[in-house]
């Protein structure tokens, strides 16, 4: 048996290949296929089947077009109603791959069709299951997304059944593999680990503690933060089906020139600037948002821009393509080119550049003393757990909502956990024409060091609140 995780940290997103016998299946592939088709090469294998356990909402699956590429067979639980040609595998049906068995559980409640895989091995005993967006290491997945067809009551109720009905009773030793690990908006507030075992998450899964299916409700449906506003557009395109990636790539992997660069932002294309915090800060195309390529880069530019929004982009050189793939990943394809020769380009016409004025966690207590008001832009459960005393909090998704109540005559400190999404947050207040705040570098991990900024700290607060 051959099992391997393919995480893709941009989306906080693990596929999974599995072959034995010379036969194999992956399991909700993302949009860049090649990966899955090369390595059922190296493994000498031919991709039969191609699972999916449910129709996501965070990103636009492989599955199309690695079905026409292999001629595998895509796999959907009951209660599944795509545009396309698909198998619908019955509640407990087993399909034979190799020495091995895959067993479909139908685990309605994240969504309705939500199906997880168990694995069988060839000694007839289980070995992991493929749980989707039913389990997480530490969470459940949220039971929010149909909210224009059924309550979120409802679902959790139906995912307290299928916990309890489906996935509690298996033992102990069975590897628990999910669709999502740490940072994703599938859930509340997911593990740092992207697998487990069915023992550790019933000892310490807030979700699969012992309690009656009113609690339960309560405690799943408590502190969800709103999902990112494609969610509900990825989950159409993964129902009715979409370009291939190969298209996509054709029609926006393209160099704009300078003047053409301009004219699309003239027409109304936002600026997209793809590189790291700490080059950005330096000198920017004015207006430009910053969202860099070494963070989860596609989550938070489907959190902050609408999916149709018309985007130019800046990027390191040599980063053209990648800037273009990961946010064809999440269905984001109106890219009209990046500046060709990037940031040098603009710079050499003489144009205006702006900067960011950063500090590093020691000084903070300074400016605070100084006047500084503290912005504080992370989550809802990072905030709960610990934050600077008297921050302001609006975090980094809700931000451009809450501008209204920031003054710009006021000077602030923003921070987030690290300081990549504060910059983010700082990019769109330049751009929005606040003339007067600094970026903490090193985020919360550092403040806290430093003995001079008061901390408000909280050794633990309830799963029910730790939202995204």
């Amino acid at each position: 048996m051959y099992i391997k995780q393919l995480y893709t940290n941009c989306l906080a997103e693990a596929a999974y290949y599995i072959e034995s016998a010379g036969e194999a299946a992956v399991i909700d592939p993302i949009r860049d296929t090649v990966q899955y088709i090369q390595l059922a090469q190296k493994q000498n294998a031919k991709i039969k089947y191609i699972f999916e356990t449910h129709f996501h909402a965070d990103f636009v699956s492989g599955h199309i077009d690695l079905a026409r590429a292999t001629g595998a067979t895509i796999v959907y639980g009951p209660q599944a109603d795509p545009a396309y040609k698909v198998y619908h595998a019955k509640d407990n049906e087993k399909f034979s791959l190799g020495h091995f068995v895959l067993q479909a559980l139908h685990t309605p409640g994240h969504t309705l069709e939500s199906t997880c895989y168990l694995l069988w091995n060839k000694q007839g005993k289980a070995h992991a299951v493929f749980t989707g967006d039913t389990l997480f290491v530490g969470d459940v997945g949220r039971p929010d997304l149909l909210g224009g067809t059924m309550t979120k009551e409802t679902l959790a109720g139906m995912l307290y059944d299928s916990l309890t009905n489906k996935l509690k009773p298996l033992p102990d030793y069975v590897w628990v593999y999910p669709a999502h690990g740490p940072g994703s908006s599938c859930g509340k507030n997911l593990g740092t680990e992207t697998f487990s075992t069915m023992g550790v998450q019933k000892q310490t899964n807030y979700a699969l503690q012992k309690m009656s299916k009113a609690s339960f409700v309560k405690k799943v449906t408590q502190g969800i933060a709103p999902p990112p506003q494609y969610f509900f557009q990825d989950v159409m395109i993964n129902k009715k089906g979409y370009k291939r990636l190969s298209q996509v790539m054709a029609k926006s992997n393209k160099a704009l020139s300078l003047a053409n660069f301009n004219q699309a932002v003239q027409q109304g294309a936002q600026i997209l600037d793809t590189r790291a915090a700490e080059a950005f800060e330096k000198k920017f195309i004015p207006g430009a948002l910053n969202v860099g390529l070494n963070g989860q880069y596609a989550i938070w530019v489907g959190t902050l821009l609408a999916i149709h929004t018309p985007l130019v982009l800046v990027t390191e050189p040599g980063k053209e393509e990648e800037s273009v793939r990961r946010l064809a990943r999440i269905g984001y394809e109106n890219v009209i080119g990046y500046l060709q020769g990037s940031l040098a380009t603009w710079q050499d016409a003489g144009n205006e550049m702006h900067t960011i004025s950063s500090i590093n966690a020691q000084d903070m207590a300074l400016w605070i003393r100084k006047g500084f008001d503290v912005l504080d832009v992370r989550k809802i459960g990072e905030y709960a757990l610990g934050h600077v005393k008297g921050a302001l909090h609006y975090t980094l998704s809700t931000l451009t909502k809450h501008l209204p109540f920031l003054a710009k005559e006021k000077n602030y400190l923003v921070y987030c956990g690290s300081g990549y999404r504060s910059m983010i947050a700082a990019s769109l207040l330049k751009a929005q024409g606040y003339p007067c705040f600094k970026n903490v570098c090193e985020g919360f991990r550092a403040i806290q060091m430093v003995a001079d900024v008061p901390i408000v700290a909280h050794a633990s607060m309830p799963a029910s609140t730790a939202a995204v």
